[in-house]
């Protein structure tokens, strides 16, 4: 602690492409309480690893510097700059009804933080706080859903499955007479979709007469694949964001004799079909209570210390690092 009036804390930092280092901050608590502020002291957060992978990389392409950034960023891209949105922590300063909470807020890795209370939701007291740190990729994967508008019986295929991907596997799972197919080449996720009891198949090799397809690879050919499955007049929601990657797609064949939608799906904004009746508070909280469920614990297969960040990001963002979610200890 620098003064009465301020904390020290330390936060990570990207600071070329794969390089990042722990900076020194310093976080003003004066007046917190009169101004409705907290001070968060973080005990966990998480790598999102399909965003970060990209910003660690400098793979953000200019078009989308302000659209790209983070809540509570600091920095600017492509560096350096403090970057990630998966935090759970407690109140250690505040109003009264807030002192001692656990919450979870969008912000980066760093070991203590001010911020109005308005940007932290209280943890249902069924979530641990380990677990919480999926709140963010949770309410990726509600939107997702509430883009592709599953319907009681859908035929569903879920192309790539990283912690979103699984998701919403796993949510769509849960709609009363679904039949769900997990798809992913990776055959450690065997192991992992089983215990959200999902499916799971290496690759596409079922019949072509999906009402509904989700792509979550990242990969453009994922992109090809998923509309190869989709029936007629099927729905593909393509949840992927490729950073600068260009992405070629064939439209030919059976595209338009089946009168396939298209369809793009980004938590920044939600979903049309939601958003006269839902703000972002309400969806992250639902996000939060659809966590109590402790199969999802399967998802976070990799930890480590927050001191070790500047190494453990750079195995977590190589392209086989085989990491779902990384969750980071305090």
């Amino acid at each position: 602690m620098t003064s009465a009036a301020c904390y020290r804390g330390e936060a990570f930092w990207i600071r070329e492409p794969g390089q990042g280092d722990i900076r020194p901050v310093n976080i003003d608590r004066t007046g917190v309480a009169d101004a409705g502020d907290v001070v968060v002291e973080t005990l966990f957060s998480a790598v999102s690893r399909g965003t970060e992978s990209l910003v660690f990389h400098g793979a953000v392409p200019e078009s989308e510097y302000q659209r790209m950034r983070c809540p509570f960023q600091e920095g600017a891209f492509p560096f350096p700059v403090k970057y990630g949105y998966a935090n759970v922590g407690r109140v250690i300063e505040g109003p009264d009804d807030w002192r001692n909470e656990l919450v979870f807020c969008l912000y980066p890795h760093q070991t203590c933080f001010r911020v109005p209370g308005s940007a932290v939701q209280r943890l249902p007291r069924n979530v641990p706080p380990e677990r919480a740190v999926l709140a963010a990729n949770m309410e990726t994967a509600v939107n997702a859903l509430w883009d592709a508008s599953p319907r009681v019986g859908d035929r569903i295929a879920v192309i790539g499955c990283g912690v979103v991907g699984s998701l919403v596997a796993w949510l769509a799972s849960r709609i009363p007479g679904t039949r769900v197919q997990a798809i992913d080449p990776n055959p450690d996720r065997r192991d992992t979709l089983a215990a959200l009891g999902v499916s799971w198949s290496a690759q596409a090799d079922g019949p072509d007469d999906h009402d509904l397809v989700v792509h979550a690879s990242g990969q453009p050919e994922g992109l090809q694949v998923a509309l190869s499955l989709a029936g007629v007049e099927g729905r593909i929601v393509e949840m992927s964001w490729y950073g600068d990657q260009a992405v070629p797609l064939t439209l030919g064949g059976a595209f338009h004799s089946r009168r396939l939608s298209l369809v793009s799906s980004q938590v920044g904004r939600i979903s049309g079909f939601q958003a006269p009746r839902w703000n972002h508070g309400e969806r992250l909280a639902l996000a939060l209570r659809l966590l109590a469920a402790p199969e999802l614990d399967a998802l976070i297969n990799s930890q480590g210390a927050f001191h070790d960040l500047p190494e453990s990001l750079a195995r977590v963002a190589a392209p086989d690092s085989g990491v779902l979610c990384h969750r980071v200890r305090y």
